[in-house]
């Protein structure tokens, strides 16, 4: 890829930054946004992100996309303004890009609505609507200076160490109790707020919850999540869960006998050499288990793709 001089200064300086102590992507302030229609497209974008259920879910007074009264706010948090948390930092710089869960390349529409039809349990909205434009808009606003097919500084998840271990669902469930039921629910079924529209605290489990097959469904990814998000008030820099805490929580709270909602799953991955680590339904490109990919130990699993060259994603 040939970039250009100023993408090489940022490359540059992020590389400096990263050498000198991890200084993150700082997001521009939204008194940045132009005026005119792009910036009411922007500003739209982000309502639509922050408010989704209140535009877009099953009561949106827009349109009835979403399926389950979730958010892109829930899991994308801060508007996708956090480091570390699910943010959109990098996304638009990023796409198109190819998806293994598709087997293709899609665009960045075609990945929003890629979360709104798992995560959200909803259907697809149309890729020329006012709502997916301002959306994209907004992401893409967000990610003002990013060189083109770049990463920055704290725009992925936090690596976790793995346990050399498989996760432990009893120990998960302890975790739960002690620092996730007192929002999320003893039963995971969130809180609601008043005007039943929206949830204070996602559901995670059970039928209002994000399907099997979406990201947060997947052990490590969600445990990179709450490891450095949860519980609520943490910040990056001072988690209060152990890395092994967090995958045993993780575990808990995915584990395949909780009730979701019930997609068809048949063309995900549709070819299994892209099937992550903790991916929670074979065929693999490896020799383990299903019981092994879906609660580890996942070293074993990490080991052998890298030393057969086969895709190593979480």
């Amino acid at each position: 890829m040939k970039l250009c001089k100023k993408n090489v200064w940022s490359l540059l300086l992020i590389s400096v930054s990263l050498t000198a102590g991890e200084v993150l992507f700082s997001p521009p302030d939204e008194q940045t946004i132009p005026a005119g229609k792009t910036g009411d497209l922007i500003r739209y974008g982000k309502e639509l992100v922050t408010n989704f259920p209140y535009y877009l879910g099953p009561k949106g007074k827009v349109g009835h996309f979403g399926g389950n009264g979730l958010g892109c706010n829930n899991c994308h948090l801060d508007s996708g303004r956090r480091p570390y948390g699910l943010n959109y930092f990098s996304v638009h710089a990023r796409y198109p890009q190819y998806r293994g869960r598709e087997g293709k390349f899609l665009t960045l529409s075609q990945r929003v609505n890629n979360c709104i039809e798992r995560p959200l349990n909803g259907k697809k909205m149309p890729l020329d609507s006012k709502e997916m434009l301002a959306i994209v808009s907004y992401m893409k606003w967000l990610g003002t200076g990013v060189p083109t097919g770049a990463h920055v500084p704290g725009d992925e998840l936090k690596e976790i160490t793995l346990p050399n271990r498989a996760a432990d669902l009893n120990n998960g469930k302890v975790v739960y109790e002690n620092y996730c039921a007192s929002c999320h629910g003893k039963n995971g079924e969130g809180q609601i707020k008043p005007d039943g529209i929206a949830y204070t605290y996602p559901p995670l489990w059970g039928y209002m919850s994000y399907q099997p097959g979406s990201s947060m469904h997947r052990v490590i990814k969600a445990a990179q999540f709450i490891k450095y998000n949860m519980p609520l008030g943490v910040t990056w820099e001072n988690p209060i869960l152990t890395d092994e805490q967090a995958i045993d929580v993780a575990a808990y709270i995915n584990d395949d006998h909780r009730k979701r909602p019930k997609p068809n799953l048949t063309k995900e991955y549709p070819y299994i050499e892209d099937r992550p680590v903790s991916y929670h339904m074979g065929p693999y490109p490896d020799p383990f288990s299903q019981e092994e990919h879906k609660f580890g130990d996942y070293n074993p699993i990490i080991q052998w793709r890298k030393e057969h060259n086969v895709t190593t994603t979480y």
